[in-house]
């Protein structure tokens, strides 16, 4: 009897199998928009803008990239074009040049049709309040009552990056970290990156003896010694002041990370580029203040050096 059960069970299985087809889902492709990536902010460099058309998910083809477009931003009082480099179509590069913080400026973009019509994209953005100075970045242990837990976890010593300022007194900005080593960008994507709200630091010394005193020190970023560090590495920050909004934009790139368009929204990102119906992206404006250290494996772990 039990031979039969499983014959017919058998049978049932190649029966259902047997019956069953591809089902092909015809996704509709929307039409290409135009996407920006551009920056400016107070650091003294070459500000970029990038610009590309979009495309459908799935589609594994190269980047559209588009040439000959005139973009600038303006205080209206200064103009300061991008130029598009020679041997790099899309990406549009100023001069040497610094923004002002507290400041508005207007980005424009036009970019020439086939049609012979001009596409006008523009943004307006202010340059954020920020700390007067960066005094100083130490390296050194976490001094959490739970240091141990990542201790164990990575069995290395962590050590942690503290940044000593007074924070401005306005409760709604967010400060951005930017940690480099030796020149490189550790942080150089937004998944690395961890925005910190001002919130009710506002007006308080970071990680000054209050702070401490109260074991409420905020590290901004770690390291697993030795494999991280070493003696002699230099260890630069950059406390960016961006505005709030900017959040979103981040927070809807990082949800939609990955491969597969179910467990994201890479549809709906936001922008603050105009029109909204023909762009996407963002025009990022940031105060920034930096200082450097130097690592040692010693009982201070670093020497502060203010820049």
């Amino acid at each position: 009897m039990k031979k039969w059960n499983k014959l017919l069970v058998f049978i049932g299985l190649i029966t259902i199998t047997a019956c069953t087809e591809d089902i092909v889902i015809d996704i509709e492709e929307g039409d290409p928009m135009i996407g920006v990536e551009a920056y400016f902010t107070t650091e003294l460099k070459q500000h970029e803008t990038i610009l590309s058309y979009t495309a459908d998910f799935y589609n594994k083809s190269d980047i559209q990239m588009i040439s000959g477009a005139t973009v600038y931003v303006t205080d209206g009082i200064d103009t300061i074009p991008y130029i598009e480099k020679p041997d790099c179509p899309g990406h549009y590069l100023t001069d040497v040049v610094a923004g002002k913080k507290n400041t508005l400026y207007r980005l424009s973009i036009d970019i020439p049709e086939a049609d012979g019509e001009v596409t006008h994209l523009f943004s307006e953005r202010l340059i954020p309040d920020n700390a007067e100075r960066l005094d100083s970045i130490v390296v050194k242990p976490f001094s959490g009552i739970d240091d141990t837990i990542p201790s164990v976890i990575f069995n290395d010593t962590i050590e942690y990056l503290y940044p000593y300022f007074l924070c401005p007194e306005d409760p709604s900005l967010v400060f951005m970290p930017m940690v480099y080593k030796n020149d490189t960008l550790l942080t150089d994507s937004l998944t690395q990156q961890a925005p910190i709200p001002v919130g009710g630091y506002a007006g308080y010394y970071i990680n000054g003896p209050e702070m401490q005193m109260a074991n409420k020190e905020i590290p901004v970023y770690f390291f697993r010694y030795p494999r991280d560090l070493r003696d002699g590495d230099r260890i630069r920050l950059d406390v960016r002041s961006i505005q709030a909004d900017y959040l979103m934009f981040y927070y809807s790139i990082v949800m939609s990370a990955g491969s597969n368009p179910m467990l994201g929204a890479p549809a709906n990102v936001n922008t603050n580029i105009q029109p909204a119906d023909k762009a996407v992206g963002w025009f990022f404006t940031a105060s920034s203040i930096s200082a450097e250290t130097t690592f040692f494996n010693t009982l201070s772990n670093s020497t502060p050096a203010r820049r």
